[in-house]
């Protein structure tokens, strides 16, 4: 069964939830606010996360901030009754998987997990069980899912390690953004790109010890991971 950690403040809109999400199949932690919800998620692992935007003691758009700091990997769905433009802007920016209004049918919320669920699960790229791969003065151990640089350490998540691979076996070669999708994160939807520019920000800060490496986006064309 699919595990939800689901953050929502409203305690009757809550339990309804809780109850359907159950029904649906999935196992359930309700937190009734930000900080709980992050205890929650630094003790345990969940398939996927659910989080009101307005909540007291931490917000959604907060929450989510932390929750990718401990593992970005993790996908998460941001619910809300505010319809502003700039909410959803920002929730997205911060790499949500969708942005759901309130008020919405609970099947649709389902529906919308399972796509995400499956869209996340699915990758054409598999790491090897022992290799150290050598990317200018970086080493990746596949094995151990780490990049070194001289004292530099950086421990890495299997969707990092995966889209570092696919990156260096087509190194200097201008790459489409939905061949990099469907390669990585199984399908080039809008909420998957947006998934990837996360991921490609935070590559762009581990490698930046060596000039030698470099990662350039061409507008509404691709990428091109730059060895020299």
């Amino acid at each position: 069964m699919k595990s939800i950690l689901l953050a929502e403040d409203d305690v009757d809109f809550g339990n309804i939830l809780k109850q359907y999400l159950e029904i649906s199949g999935y196992t359930i932690t309700w937190a009734k606010d930000g900080r709980e919800a992050l205890e929650l998620f630094k003790k345990d692992t969940y398939n996927i996360c659910v989080f009101d935007v307005m909540m007291p003691k931490m917000d959604g758009f907060t929450l989510a901030e932390k929750v990718a700091d401990i593992n970005p990997e993790t996908p998460f769905i941001f619910l809300t009754a505010r319809k502003l433009k700039e909410d959803k802007i920002k929730g997205l920016k911060l790499g949500a998987d969708d942005y759901i209004v309130k008020p919405f049918e609970a099947d649709e919320l389902v529906l919308r997990l399972n796509n995400i669920l499956r869209r996340t699960e699915k990758s054409s790229i598999q790491l090897q069980q022992s290799e150290i791969i050598k990317i200018g003065n970086y080493s990746l151990d596949t094995k151990r899912l780490e990049i070194t640089c001289g004292s530099y350490k950086k421990q890495l998540t299997q969707k990092e390690g995966e889209l570092i691979l696919f990156l260096y076996k087509h190194k200097n070669q201008l790459l489409k953004r939905e061949d990099i999708l469907k390669a990585v994160w199984g399908n080039d939807d809008f909420f998957s790109g947006r998934s990837m520019d996360v991921f490609i920000s935070r590559l762009r800060k581990y490698f930046k010890l060596d000039t030698s490496i470099s990662i350039e986006s061409i507008r509404n064309v691709g990428l091109e991971f730059k060895v020299c």
